[in-house]
């Protein structure tokens, strides 16, 4: 029976792509044992409410398998039937063609790019990790649930998995097992060609317990290899499990079967040569509804039970069950933001320094804070002062030392914000953002709230030179769909930042902070959720429009002084979100860049990139079109021309040709 029901899955998967025309086979059909032992028999889940929090958590890291994930889902019983099964790639359907956030019941993250479900996964373990020590106690274990994700050779030759299996051995992840569906098959070819490494070998150094698993198609070796897992709580554990991709097939471990879909001829062959007897396409025998059926009811008994758990919690530890419940809920009294000493600093500081003084104030009240930095703390300042470092011997500290991992930091983050109960933040260098921007698009596209400090944003990091500048960071982040970038121009501005970032839902938030001292400027902050606004009028009827953001904001105050003494009179507004800006009203929009005000100036120390569509034809651009240069920060700035005395004559040269 456990065979017919393993061919079943197997025959859906390649059923799935055949009719779509498109998709990978070859791995669903390899690795369709693997699924079954998972669903069947390991995990705990229930398919009617599949968001229950203790559930245990499955990642496909391999997310072109998306045909076994999506038959697992139908046959145990979630919200997929056969007809979105028929529906595979189609558009509308709840079976894209890699696992999407959101579209899927049952589907816990999106895992397109190889190796990003791997930094995810390590993610989910140490939510758990960190949650269960916060909550549980000797008598309850609230929080109690494992890890489970499914890689291929794929994600493990990205280096993004390296980099947060380095970090998950070193924590002790003991709560995270990974299923390496080794089939030795790419698509160019065999893995010889392009990765001879000894897997096993390289985790093992990595400080995670190695399993080996000769056939994937003893479920048994399966079953034994799980529970081995997880007898040792100390160390994560990868179970290598070697499969034939597109085992049964006239294109058993070869290329060919990866990502060329199957002819009907060649799924009919298969079958016969399984000894599958069912001849219709998408047609599951009675026989084996049956036996799942007896799955499916099993699995709601751990949700029953979990309730029950949770209600002689509620009964044992109020205060504790009324701040798990905030967590998971995201339900929070932010009536402190109204408090006089929030928006109230006893001097200029750079935005990275009243970002972290901001960070500590907000923390004496919210208490679901997890994150750090990518050892650079105390530059990114992103350190809670009163709290703990996460370790393997400290789960319950709410700081992370992510290492000098910024690929993985942003994707373990993710995972963090998926698994729930924890608002998951990152710090590292603005030029580093690049490293980070895969992991911050899938932020964006699973609508997952996580904040990335960086700092350091411009030429106004001086001596480092161009490698470490920013320039060129900022038009790539603000082009990000359903992404809020935040560039504070001094502490009420960022403040102001930081109270939108615990009001905001269902989207990343990246602050862009300075290294430079920048000064307080009047009035600043009160209106930053709409993204851009007036700062002030030098005169009664502005000529001419300054914009700006960050730390030139100061800057354009400062042109404008000088402008009024000329007889110009101008309008500065701070700019600090470009994306906040663009949701605002026409009307909104209309009141802050009238168009009468033809000359218009944009002041940023980056690309110009993102400024046109608001300086128009006749506008003057103030910015950044080459890289930086190794210097001082304030002769940096002096170089590339933003001075007050440069400002003014590129502005008088341009309008009013003098």
């Amino acid at each position: 029976m456990e065979k017919k029901v393993i061919d079943t899955i197997r025959v859906l998967s390649a059923e799935m792509v055949l009719k779509a025309n498109s998709g990978h086979q070859g791995t669903p059909i390899g690795a369709s044992p693997i699924g079954y032992v998972l669903y069947n028999d390991v995990m705990k889940y229930n398919p009617k409410n599949p968001k229950w929090f203790n559930r245990d958590r499955f990642i496909l890291s391999a997310g072109h398998a998306s045909a076994l994930q999506y038959s697992l889902l139908h046959l145990f019983g979630f919200n997929l039937s056969i007809e979105d099964i028929k529906n595979f790639r189609q558009l509308g359907s709840k079976t894209p063609g890699h696992p999407e956030y959101g579209y899927t019941d049952g589907v816990e993250v999106t895992t397109g790019p190889l190796g990003q479900g791997v930094a995810n996964a390590v993610g989910f373990a140490m939510a758990e990790k960190h949650l269960a020590a916060k909550y549980n106690t000797k008598e309850i274990k609230l929080i109690d649930h494992y890890t489970y994700v499914l890689a291929g050779d794929g994600c493990l030759m990205e280096g993004v998995s390296n980099e947060a299996s380095s970090l998950a051995g070193t924590l002790g992840l003991g709560k995270l097992i990974m299923l390496y569906d080794s089939n030795k098959i790419t698509i160019d070819g065999t893995t010889e060609i392009a990765f001879s490494e000894n897997v096993a070998k390289r985790y093992e150094a990595l400080g995670w317990q190695v399993l080996d698993v000769k056939d994937a198609n003893d479920i048994n070796a399966i079953r034994e290899a799980i529970e081995d897992a997880k007898k040792d709580s100390k160390r994560p554990t990868l179970i290598e499990i070697h499969s034939k991709i597109g085992y049964g097939t006239n294109k058993e471990n070869t290329s060919d079967v990866h990502g060329n879909p199957l002819k009907l001829e060649d799924i009919e062959e298969m079958k016969l040569k399984l000894g599958y007897d069912v001849k219709e396409m998408f047609t599951i025998s009675d026989d084996v509804k049956s036996y799942l059926g007896k799955t499916i009811s099993k699995h709601k008994i751990y949700e029953d039970e979990w309730i029950k758990l949770l209600n002689q919690y509620k009964f044992k530890y109020p205060d504790k069950y009324e701040s798990f419940i905030n967590s998971i809920n995201n339900t929070y009294d932010f009536n402190f933001f109204n408090e006089k000493d929030y928006y109230e600093f006893n001097k200029d500081l750079a935005t990275r320094a009243s970002s972290g003084v901001v960070l500590n104030k907000i923390a004496k009240h919210f208490d679901s804070f997890f994150g750090g930095s990518a050892d650079l703390a105390g530059s990114n300042n992103t350190t809670i002062e009163d709290e703990t470092f996460f370790s393997k011997k400290n789960p319950v500290g709410k700081n992370i030392h992510y290492g000098i991992r910024e690929h993985s930091m942003a994707a373990i983050a993710n995972g963090i914000s998926l698994h729930g109960g924890l608002l998951p933040y990152t710090g590292t260098f603005l030029s580093f953002a690049d490293y980070m921007k895969p992991a911050i698009r899938l932020s964006a596209l699973m609508h997952q709230k996580v904040v990335n400090i960086f700092t350091h944003d411009s030429i106004g990091l001086g001596e480092d030179g161009p490698t470490h500048q920013a320039v060129d960071q900022l038009p790539m982040l603000r082009s990000i769909p359903n992404c809020i970038t935040i560039r504070p121009a001094d502490n009420r501005e960022t403040a102001a930042a930081w109270e939108y970032v615990l009001k905001s839902k269902d989207r990343p938030i990246n602050l862009i902070l300075t290294r430079q001292t920048v000064p307080s400027i009047e009035n600043t902050g009160i209106n930053l959720f709409n993204g851009a606004y007036v700062l002030k009028e030098f005169g009664n009827s502005p000529e001419i429009i300054l914009m700006a953001s960050g730390s030139e904001v100061h800057l354009a105050y400062k042109v404008a002084e000088k402008l009024f003494d000329q007889g110009k009179y101008s309008r500065v507004i701070s700019v600090p979100s470009i994306e906040l800006f663009e949701e605002q009203t026409e009307k909104y929009k209309d009141v802050i860049l009238p168009s009468n005000i033809t000359k218009r100036v944009a002041i940023e120390a980056s690309s110009e990139k993102t400024w046109y569509r608001y300086i128009g034809l006749n506008g003057l651009l103030v910015g950044m079109n080459t890289f930086g240069i190794s210097a001082p920060a304030d002769i940096a700035f002096e170089y590339f021309g933003f001075t007050v005395e440069k400002i003014v004559e590129k502005i008088n040269l341009k309008f009013y040709n003098k």
